[in-house]
């Protein structure tokens, strides 16, 4: 008897000894690493740059002369109802596109104000699901309305097609559950290239991820080891360093990305209407973020409570304004060398792309969104080893759920469904958020000449997380009804990509316990 009472007090003290233990090596940044960015931002910096931002009249830090020119050609968005997509949309307007030429596909219209007002209420919208071939096929086939200044027997200008939608189920990662990202995000991409060839369209540019670039490790460290292994990940365009198996991706969304950027990139030059259809892909590093409904600084000053596991992490990020302009400078590349241009031919590939200057720290971010909101939001710092043993509870339950619904079995119907956002609090995400992930996108801003892109991407993440506040609290935070994929809902594409959705289903716990309140546990999960 006595035996047993010693086990019974000596499991739970190793354990958390163990915790504290793996936490102190999660937590330190290596020297290495540390040294790609060894300054943090400053009281007397952020203050100067919030300053300096405030002075920015309007929603965009982008310059009219960042953008390229004008085409006059017709552009189909998809995903333009979208946080990056609207951003696009925003962009092409901005410099001098004709917004009848603009048609949106997406399921849901926009609901941004700036996407809802002014020239952009003139952009069609087609309600499109991306899974569905006929869908596409018809929204891509719609007669385009003729300008004033035409007559019926003009040609119409050519067709550039710009991809950025996706359902974005980050949380999984067995593979018995990928034909649930791959059906919109892989064979929704195979469908807009089929369609966008026989509607004769001539530039496609796709929004791939920087996650494909991301090998999956192991957080659970024996005594002997200092630090996981590929703790830190430099990724750059060097194809050799993708993962190879899908054990290897962080995640089925990667799995499933990496499948349709490979589709895109191998209808680099294949027939398109009477011509040839160019193609190429944008890495975006990592997380966007920025003005107009992000899900990750806006999200935390909705919430105003968010605790965090990954503080100390280093990450690169990019500013939706930033990602915009890649894609254009994409688009531009191309369109030259169609027209007989005499630059290193960039067909065909994927680029990454990233914010100016140095990588940050989560806590950076944070400490921005402080000073700037002054302290709007409250930071629970909490154990990333304890979490992680949480997060493989979740995955345990969702994953038998959904082997148990896909084989129809009898037990399904007792065991529901998680939904909400406790359902991404699971290990595939801290394969993503728990490594120092760094982006190199120096290819992309050479010269094109040099076989670049010509990106200049000139919004550092500390002007632009300092402007998302600031357009935040001009608003009031009203202008925000992002809406994301929901993850038992595969026809419903993501337009983001969140990694702070599993920090905020525990700040929605943790939130409910400060105020005394009961926790409804069929609330938290459904």
């Amino acid at each position: 008897m006595a035996l047993s009472w010693y086990y019974v007090v000596l499991v739970p003290v190793l354990y958390v000894l163990y915790v504290r233990f793996n936490d102190s090596k999660l937590q330190k940044i290596p020297p290495d690493t540390a040294a790609l960015s060894p300054g943090r931002w400053s009281e007397k910096s952020m203050l100067e740059t919030n300053e300096r931002i405030k002075r920015v009249e309007g929603v965009s830090l982008l310059k009219d002369s960042d953008l390229p020119p004008k085409t006059g050609r017709r552009y189909i968005v998809v995903g333009g109802a979208g946080f990056l997509g609207g951003w696009i949309v925003l962009h092409l307007i901005r410099r001098g596109e004709d917004p009848r030429r603009i048609r949106v596909l997406d399921l849901r219209r926009p609901v941004r104000v700036d996407l809802c007002e002014g020239p952009a209420k003139d952009v069609q919208f087609v309600k499109v699901d991306i899974s569905d071939p006929v869908s596409v096929e018809a929204a891509f086939q719609k007669p385009w309305p003729r300008l004033s200044s035409e007559s019926p027997e003009d040609p119409l200008p050519e067709l550039t097609v710009i991809h950025t939608a996706a359902i974005i189920r980050f949380f999984e990662r067995h593979p018995a559950l990928v034909h649930s990202s791959e059906r919109v995000n892989t064979a929704g991409t195979q469908h807009l290239v089929d369609s966008a060839r026989r509607a004769g369209a001539s530039i496609f540019v796709y929004t791939s991820s920087g996650s494909v670039a991301v090998n999956r490790t192991r957080f659970w460290l024996w005594p002997w080891q200092k630090e996981p292994k590929k703790f830190t990940q430099i990724a750059t365009d060097d194809e050799s360093i993708l993962p190879k198996r899908h054990e290897e991706f962080f995640s089925n969304y990667a799995v499933s990305k990496i499948k349709a950027e490979r589709l895109v990139r191998a209808a680099d030059r294949s027939p398109s209407g009477s011509g040839q259809l160019r193609t190429g892909c944008i890495r975006p590093g990592n997380g966007i973020y920025g003005a107009g409904g992000d899900l990750l600084i806006d999200r935390m000053l909705k919430d105003k409570i968010h605790p965090s596991w990954i503080y100390t992490v280093q990450s690169s990020f990019i500013y939706a304004e930033n990602c915009s302009l890649a894609h254009l400078c994409y688009e531009q590349r191309l369109i030259e060398l169609q027209s007989g241009g005499t630059n290193p031919d960039i067909g065909g590939q994927a680029f990454c792309v990233t914010d100016a200057g140095p990588p940050c720290t989560y806590s950076d971010v944070y400490d921005i969104v402080r000073v700037v909101s002054n302290g709007a939001v409250k930071y629970i710092y909490l154990s990333p080893t304890f979490m992680l043993g949480m997060a493989h509870l979740v995955e345990w339950y969702h994953v038998t759920q959904q082997l148990l619904s896909i084989r129809k079995s009898f037990f399904a119907r007792f065991i529901p469904r998680i939904t909400g956002d406790l359902i991404f609090l699971q290990p595939s995400m801290f394969a993503l958020t728990q490594i120092h992930l760094i982006f190199d996108d120096s290819r992309a801003r050479l010269p094109p000449t040099k076989g670049g892109l010509g990106y200049t991407g000139p919004i550092s993440t500390l002007e632009g997380a300092c402007k998302t506040v600031i357009e935040h609290l001009k608003s009031d935070g009203k202008h925000i009804n992002r809406i994301y994929g929901d993850p038992e809902d595969d026809t419903k594409p993501g337009v983001g990509f969140d990694v702070t959705l599993p920090e905020s289903a525990v700040g929605e716990v943790v939130e409910k316990i400060g105020n005394g309140l009961n926790l409804d546990a069929t609330k938290m999960a459904n």
